[in-house]
């Protein structure tokens, strides 16, 4: 855009306020010769950004041509980028460097004194990208031209890119880079102009070029950095180089491209390099980008991505502090999802929809009836605005980020930079994310746009369309089978109660599935396995996650092997040691432990759910598991540690298992509450090469056994580990002398503590040990404590865990008056009481009963609802992470609750729970109340 006269001080269209004035003083007095209004923006610019503050006062000289006319002195900055053919690459990484400083500081006065509009800061950021883009490649290219390593090329072909394309995505491609954007680039060569023996050593020397060109652009230098570059948009890109043949390309795209690869496209144009060739190459792709049918598949695929986004990037929180405007509820993300989703869904049709640029599109989706011209006229003016914020977010530190304030100070910033005040920023951005939100979530409901075709009029063709487009449908041969197999499949889909639910279920399967010829083989020699999967799938996600992944399980189920009788923790043990030792080194002995449990777990998950296994059965083998994992890797953890700083000192440690995994009773998700106790036997540290003092040595160990445990690695964790019920807490080390634990719990620990330690047991480490530790919590808890006190101390736990959480529905059984911590609390205190040292449930209410604290009928009643507490609670975690809600449950989380529970309808459950809790709250109550002085601080 030109403005012949026009000053940029004549264009000014609006002041943003100052912010941290001192700071604005400073920069303000290094140029006395400004205008009063240049003179006020420069001070305000300075403010608020310690980025642009600096820029401001490097650039000083520089500023008056920009002052003259932006446009001019932007063109002159690109002019004066090196012309690498004549000089090399030395220039290119400080003139790249100076430049985007230059162009930093030109575009945000431009864009906060109102003199560029939205579209002339993003085209301008675009214009810039794409020749530091092309100044790159060329610094990249002519090393290889220049050692003959691209067969048939010179120099002279340096200026079409040699055969080399860069294609711009994103936002790029569109011309709508934001203030502190990545470029996310695709980056391909004509594999037709080369002959096929030269083309390995074309392409080395293409992928030389592309990492030589990324390194120049996003390599950080005393002078900071041009652009972060993200080549993770091209196909299969953990497994695929960095350049590869259009020829792959494009066979990849035509047989197994997916739809978030289609919506990429939209926006992608050819930006260095051999221009032409990239011209072509995105004409041949058109096919797969736009459809001929209309397209209503690509709906449910954007809802999905919308939805992974906010699940793993947090986003879905509905306050403003914190909130991401670019992935949260109606971010901007919403919007262009929302553009792009319906230019796939018409644009096989309506090449007039074949646009990059967001607000384009939506115009023209507009003109065509596509989007009501209303809601295309209120998202563009919100587009406008967030994108406006997101720039002003980014200026105060370069930073790529999206996300809102979380403080009062911060929050004051950003609305000086917009010419608000905080609070009316707040309340205007408040009002444009919700109404973004409402317009575009409609949209993507599953249940919105799509038409209905099956054998029974029940399941949605538009799942059923995207299938083909699943890895493990991309041989002949396994779509081959598939098709045989695909009219059983939905016919047995549309027979379920919920055939929806089951079609989606099996959908996320197939959709993880990496591979499908013999998983598909399978099935149709077997077609007993359809319905066991879906049954699966329809119920508990996480079973069905682990079997796309580890499908070769049904080997084991065909094979009758799966179905066998549980092997008990010495069978168990003997595994999972055969396991470690084909393993050559620690870290993948854990990587192995990993897997080996994953696959008992989903055993024990499945015959639970198919009602091969009750509750309590359950319940005792994921206990045996976390056991033999715990045993197995003690050792390796121990011998780890030892190659550094020698055997453990003294007589080693054990492994105090708590809380459930004490009374043996674990559930799907249950994390592990451990307490570890040492015995040094008077030897002061070890003796390795690096000795340490015994309490930082076995501390060490604790934490190596923990991260064992916990560490996210490629199978992904074992447990999530609890050590809060060390003595101390917290506050106390990670790692407990014997002798300390014995002080402490004979003079110090309170009353909740010696609660605590009637569900202990050790799980691992030394023999004799665990017998002496054993040995003194039986002795410390077989002596009768005095009634009062004991239930003083439990008043109060419950207050504290009553405070701590409320339950998230009636599903939620676990914590509140009348839940299983509740019951769980009075058996350990009849232990207590009685002097008896082991709150297995039934003996602990037993114990309650004979020491008066219950009566039979109580205590009966107490039973019969923690045992229907447990029930609901192991089928919940086997269904899902999170509480489940009564009113969301789908058919087969339904059967399973009904079927473990007993009842024949939902309504007779809750109902049984509200009472169950309510009379196991009243019974507790009665005999907290019968205590002689309320509660005291015992916790």
């Amino acid at each position: 855009m030109s403005h012949p006269g026009q000053t940029f001080e004549s264009r000014m269209r609006r002041m943003p306020a100052p912010f941290e004035v001192a700071q604005g003083d400073e920069t303000r007095a290094r140029m006395p010769d400004l205008s009063p209004a240049l003179s006020d923006l420069v001070h305000a610019v300075a403010s608020f950004s310690p980025f642009l503050k600096s820029l401001l006062e490097q650039e000083a000289d520089w500023l008056p041509a920009v002052f003259e006319n932006p446009e001019t002195a932007f063109d002159q900055l690109l002019k004066d980028l090196p012309v690498v053919e004549d000089g090399g690459d030395g220039p290119v990484p400080g003139a790249l460097r100076l430049t985007k400083g230059r162009v930093a500081l030109l575009v945000a006065l431009a864009d906060l004194a109102g003199v560029w509009t939205l579209e002339d800061v993003t085209g301008h950021l675009s214009r810039f990208a794409d020749a530091a883009l092309g100044v790159a490649m060329r610094a990249g290219l002519i090393r290889e031209l220049k050692r003959d390593k691209i067969p048939g090329m010179t120099e002279a072909d340096l200026a079409g890119g040699a055969g080399m394309v860069v294609l711009a995505m994103g936002k790029l491609g569109a011309h709508e880079l934001n203030y502190s954007s990545d470029i996310d680039l695709i980056c391909v060569f004509d594999d037709s102009r080369f002959d096929s023996e030269d083309l390995a050593q074309a392409r080395a020397g293409f992928i030389r070029a592309t990492r030589s060109m990324t390194g120049y652009l996003s390599d950080r230098t005393a002078q900071g950095y041009v652009f972060r570059t993200d080549l993770r948009l091209r196909p299969d890109p953990s497994v695929t180089p960095v350049c590869l043949a259009m020829a792959a390309a494009e066979t990849y795209y035509e047989s197994v491209g997916r739809t978030w690869e289609r919506a990429a496209f939209i926006k992608a144009r050819s930006a260095a390099g051999d221009i032409v060739a990239g011209q072509d190459f995105l004409r041949i792709l058109q096919p797969f980008v736009w459809r001929r049918h209309l397209d209503y598949a690509a709906i449910e695929d954007a809802h999905n991505i919308r939805l992974r986004i906010r699940s793993k990037k947090n986003t879905g929180r509905d306050g403003l502090d914190g909130r991401n405007i670019k992935l949260g509820r109606g971010g901007i993300r919403e919007i262009e999802f929302f553009t792009q989703t319906r230019q796939l869904i018409a644009g096989g049709r309506d090449p007039d929809l074949r646009v990059a640029q967001t607000l384009v599109a939506l115009d023209q989706l507009a003109a065509k009836d596509w989007v009501p011209a209303a809601d295309a006229a209120v998202l563009t003016e919100h587009y406008h605005v967030l994108r406006d914020v997101e720039h002003r977010l980014q200026m105060v530190h370069d930073a790529q980020t999206q996300t809102l304030p979380n403080s009062h100070e911060n929050w004051t910033r950003l609305a000086a930079m917009m010419g608000m005040d905080a609070q009316g920023l707040r309340s205007e951005l408040g009002r444009r994310l919700s109404e973004v939100h409402a317009l575009t979530e409609g949209f993507f409901a599953p249940d919105a746009q799509a038409p209905r075709m099956t054998p029974s009029g029940a399941l949605d063709d538009t799942v059923i369309a995207r299938w083909p487009s699943y890895p493990a449908l991309r041989s002949d041969r396994a779509v081959s089978i598939f098709n045989r197999l695909r009219p059983d499949i939905l016919s047995r889909l549309a027979r379920a109660a919920h055939p929806e639910e089951a079609l989606r279920a099996f959908d996320g399967f197939l959709a993880g599935l990496p591979a499908g010829v013999q998983v598909f083989s399978l099935f149709e020699a077997n077609p007993q396995l359809i319905d066991l999967l879906i049954d699966i799938v329809g119920t508990a996600p996480d079973l069905a996650a682990y079997l796309s992944q580890n499908a070769g399980v049904f080997d084991a189920v065909i094979a009758g092997e799966f179905f066998a009788p549980w092997p008990g923790p010495s069978t168990l043990a003997t595994d999972l040691d055969r396991a470690l030792a084909r393993e050559t080194d620690y870290e993948t002995r854990l990587v192995a432990a990993r897997r080996w449990l994953k696959d008992w777990h989903f055993r024990v998950g499945v015959h639970h759910l198919r009602g091969l296994t009750d509750t309590a059965v359950a319940a005792r083998q994921y206990a045996d598991l976390a056991g033999t994992v715990l045993r197995g890797l003690w050792p390796e953890v121990c011998a780890q540690l030892a190659t550094r700083h020698g055997p453990p000192p003294g007589r080693g440690a054990v492994v105090l298992g708590m809380g459930s995994l004490g009374a043996g009773q674990l559930n799907a998700t249950s994390d592990l509450d451990l307490i570890l106790i040492y015995d040094a036997d008077g030897e002061d540290c070890s003796t390795g090469r690096r000795p340490l003092a015994a309490r930082a040595y076995y501390a060490r160990v604790t934490q190596a056994l923990i991260t064992a445990l916990s560490a996210p690695m490629a199978e992904g964790k074992l447990y999530e580990v609890d050590m809060r019920l060390r003595p101390s807490g917290n506050q106390g080390p990670v790692a407990t002398s014997w002798t300390a634990f014995q002080n402490y719990q004979s003079d110090e620990a309170w009353m909740w503590e010696h609660l605590a330690l009637t569900r202990a047991r050790v799980v691992a480490g030394d023999g004799a040990l665990a017998d002496k530790v054993e040995s003194f919590r039986r002795t410390l808890l077989g002596k009768p404590r005095d009634r009062d006190e004991v239930l003083r101390a439990v008043a109060a736990m419950r207050a504290r865990l009553a405070e701590a959480k409320t339950p998230a529905g009636v599903l939620d059984i676990k914590p509140g008056a009348g839940g299983l911590q509740d019951i769980e609390l009075i058996a350990q205190a009849g232990c207590l009481v009685a002097g008896h040292p082991s709150a297995d449930l039934e003996t602990g209410l037993r114990m309650a009963g004979m020491s008066g604290l219950l009566t039979e009928a109580d205590a009966q009643a107490l039973s019969c609802a923690h045992r229907l507490f447990r029930a609901v609670l192991q089928i919940s975690r086997l269904i899902s992470h999170k509480p489940l809600d009564m009113q969301e449950l789908g058919e087969g989380a339904r059967d399973a609750l009904l079927r473990e529970t007993g009842f024949e309808t939902l309504a007779q459950l809750q109902n049984a729970l509200i009472d169950n809790a309510a009379h196991a709250s009243d019974v507790i109550d009665a005999v907290i109340a019968r205590t002689a002085g309320g509660q005291d601080d015992q916790i």
